[in-house]
């Protein structure tokens, strides 16, 4: 063990590992239901070259492969009484590691959260928490880990069992570290000003955040600690929000963002950098050469198919009258703006707002999002209810596809229609582990072109197996197309069977150029069903480096990207430019557009509205 680890601390930035669990995805062939630890054991070479390759990138500490490696989550493998030999195993390749280098590394014993909620939430008392920890900890001090990283907990009374537990059976430095939410606190309600002084209680050598987050959302993070910690603060981020393509998770942080928000943390005092899931040892070695020269500002601091039956020779009952939006569609340049429900139940403020948007006249719909983020919302369903009977505006509700099972998104569908709610936008929804919970289970029974075939189905007076239902439905269905999709050809073919499932519209991620739109409809030859462009006005050059860094399915040129920095503080007025620019570009080549609005502002909605009207003359057109 190298000496003086408590010394190293004061002496600058202190720089930790990446991820381990994307790095044995990556380089292994490791299915996602795996259990990564017990490859201590079975692929040894393969744990260790993840090490050997964060220390050559310059990390000064290596966490061993021990993250699940507690009797709980060991025992969804089947593992629960290997806890000592796999976590033994695990610091002994790091050992193995630091000795083929001659490097100056701390060797850190990874410990995370149990999986599960402590009482009253979930099953697991204190007590027997405490015990998890101890069994798992002690594994770890006695084959020889420098100190042990507590990492990705969400509950303070979770973390202070792991501490006391530590503090029982070793005396190893301990870096305590929390997970938060985009607001800033943990899934527990924790605000940054709470876990500082609850964890400098527990007097320990450093507190931090990391996972659940990207770099922007840590920093903000990690700003609020050093404003009031005596104790040195570490930030492992996130390399931004991960997508789901070809059978793996893609996280898009480009190292260089990262290094650049690493820098921006030690200035603000964070004394130990590091990345959580997604980022790689040349995001590690990124983050080294950005913090060159650099010292502490102050001390502490799936599908299923559709069963075809032959359908009843009695006709369904008549169908409601077509919603008013599938008449708008292809005979009007259509304008919706998106919405995200509340965190809790008052819709006062957003109804409010929205009540500007329908006194405009300029807006045909809105569309509800289906927790957004896998975030913790007001079921979006009632948010359309309220927002059609209150302000008597048209909605498009989300439906998330990854949040319900057949059988629950059947009866949602239903229930939608006898409120009202009949304008649906089929979406796969977020995934749980970038979400408040992300231990809940991702649930997706068909796929988003299933789904279309089932409202189709009900239109049809049917279900998917054939069997009738009371009375036809009238729904109108949307799609979702990403016109900046890395593999374009697969989005294609994605966007073809929502397509021949009977999607009536589709709805793109934002889009900041116009040439993105032409070589979309090129390469379809045209589309058959109307397309409304997403839209989401940039308000800064920090927030057009986020979305494009951090968000999933988010492109901006790096051209636009630009011109955001350049134009200073008038970045925001530049942003409506461009999107007013774009919607002039694309007049009588798409249907119309799906505005995000930035941070719920509305009126950058309307700003962006005015400046076109000469072009869109039709813009709050009525049509019977």
């Amino acid at each position: 063990m190298p000496e003086g680890f408590i010394e190293r601390l004061r002496g600058g930035p202190v720089l930790c590992d990446g991820a381990m669990g994307t790095q044995l995805y990556e380089r292994g062939g490791v299915t996602f239901d795996r259990c990564l630890d017990e490859l201590n054991l079975s692929n040894p070479e393969l744990v260790k070259s993840v090490h050997l390759d964060y220390i050559r990138a310059g990390a000064e500490i290596i966490e061993t492969n021990t993250f699940g490696a507690n009797r709980p989550r060991l025992a969804t493998h089947g593992l629960e009484e290997r806890v000592t030999e796999l976590n033994e195993a695990a610091v002994q390749l790091a050992r193995e590691a630091r000795r083929l280098t001659g490097q100056r590394i701390w060797i850190a014993g990874s410990v995370s959260s149990l999986g599960r909620f402590l009482s009253p939430l979930g099953p697991v008392t204190p007590v027997q928490a405490r015990q998890v920890f101890l069994e798992q900890i002690e594994a770890l001090a006695k084959a020889g880990a420098d100190l042990l990283i507590l990492e990705t907990f969400t509950d303070l009374r979770e973390m202070r069992e792991a501490i006391l537990a530590a503090k029982e059976v070793c005396n190893l430095p301990i870096i305590a570290q929390m997970t938060f939410t985009e607001e800033g606190k943990t899934l527990a309600g924790d605000m940054p000003a709470d876990i500082v002084p609850a964890l400098e209680a527990l007097e320990i050598q450093v507190i931090g955040a990391n996972c659940s987050v990207g770099s922007e959302y840590m920093l903000q993070v990690v700003e609020q600690m050093t404003k009031i910690a005596k104790t040195p603060v570490s930030a492992q981020p996130n390399a931004g929000f991960p997508t789901y393509q070809g059978g793996r998770f893609l996280y898009r942080s480009a190292p260089e963002y990262m290094a650049q928000h690493a820098r921006r943390m030690v200035e603000a005092g964070v004394t130990v950098l590091g990345g959580c899931c997604g980022a790689t040892p040349e995001h590690i070695a990124a983050i080294r050469d950005a913090l060159q020269g650099i010292r502490l500002t102050h001390a502490g601091r799936s599908s299923v198919a559709v069963v075809k039956r032959p359908r009843s020779t009695t006709p369904p009952a008549p169908a409601v009258e077509p919603t008013g939006l599938s008449c708008k569609l292809g005979r009007k340049f259509v304008v919706t703006v998106e919405v995200d429900p509340p965190k809790g139940f008052d819709v006062s403020s957003a109804l409010e707002a929205l009540s500007e948007l329908k006194a405009s006249g300029l807006v045909d719909a809105i569309n509800v999002a289906d927790n957004p983020r896998a975030q913790g919302r007001m079921s979006a369903l009632a948010m359309c209810t309220l927002i059609q009977s209150r302000l008597g505006m048209e909605t498009i509700l989300h439906l998330a596809l990854r949040h319900r099972n057949l059988v629950a998104l059947h009866s949602e569908l239903l229930g939608a229609h006898a409120l009202g709610v009949r304008n649906i936008f089929a979406v796969m929804g977020d995934l749980p582990r970038t979400g408040d919970y992300p231990d809940a289970t991702s649930i997706s029974d068909i796929t988003t072109s299933g789904m279309i075939k089932l409202i189709k189905a009900f239109n049809s007076g049917v279900d998917l197996t054939g069997k009738p239902i009371e009375q036809a439905t009238s729904f109108l269905v949307g799609c979702a197309f990403n016109l900046g999709a890395a593999d374009m050809d697969k989005e294609l073919r994605t966007l073809d069977r929502k397509l021949k499932a009977g999607a009536d519209f589709i709805l793109t991620q934002p889009v900041y150029t116009a040439e993105a739109v032409e070589k979309a409809c090129q390469h379809q030859g045209g589309f058959p069903a109307p397309l409304l462009i997403g839209i989401l006005p940039l308000r800064s050059h920090r927030h057009a480096e986020f979305l494009h860094n951090e968000v999933p399915g988010m492109v901006i040129p790096a051209e636009i990207r630009e011109r955001m920095r350049l134009a200073g503080d008038h970045a925001a007025e530049v942003g409506i430019e461009l999107c007013q620019k774009l919607l002039r570009d694309v007049h009588g080549r798409v249907g119309g557009a799906y505005f995000l609005p930035p941070f719920g502002r509305y009126d950058t909605v309307l700003r962006v509205l005015e400046g076109v009207r000469g072009v869109l003359p039709d813009l709050g057109k009525k049509v019977r």
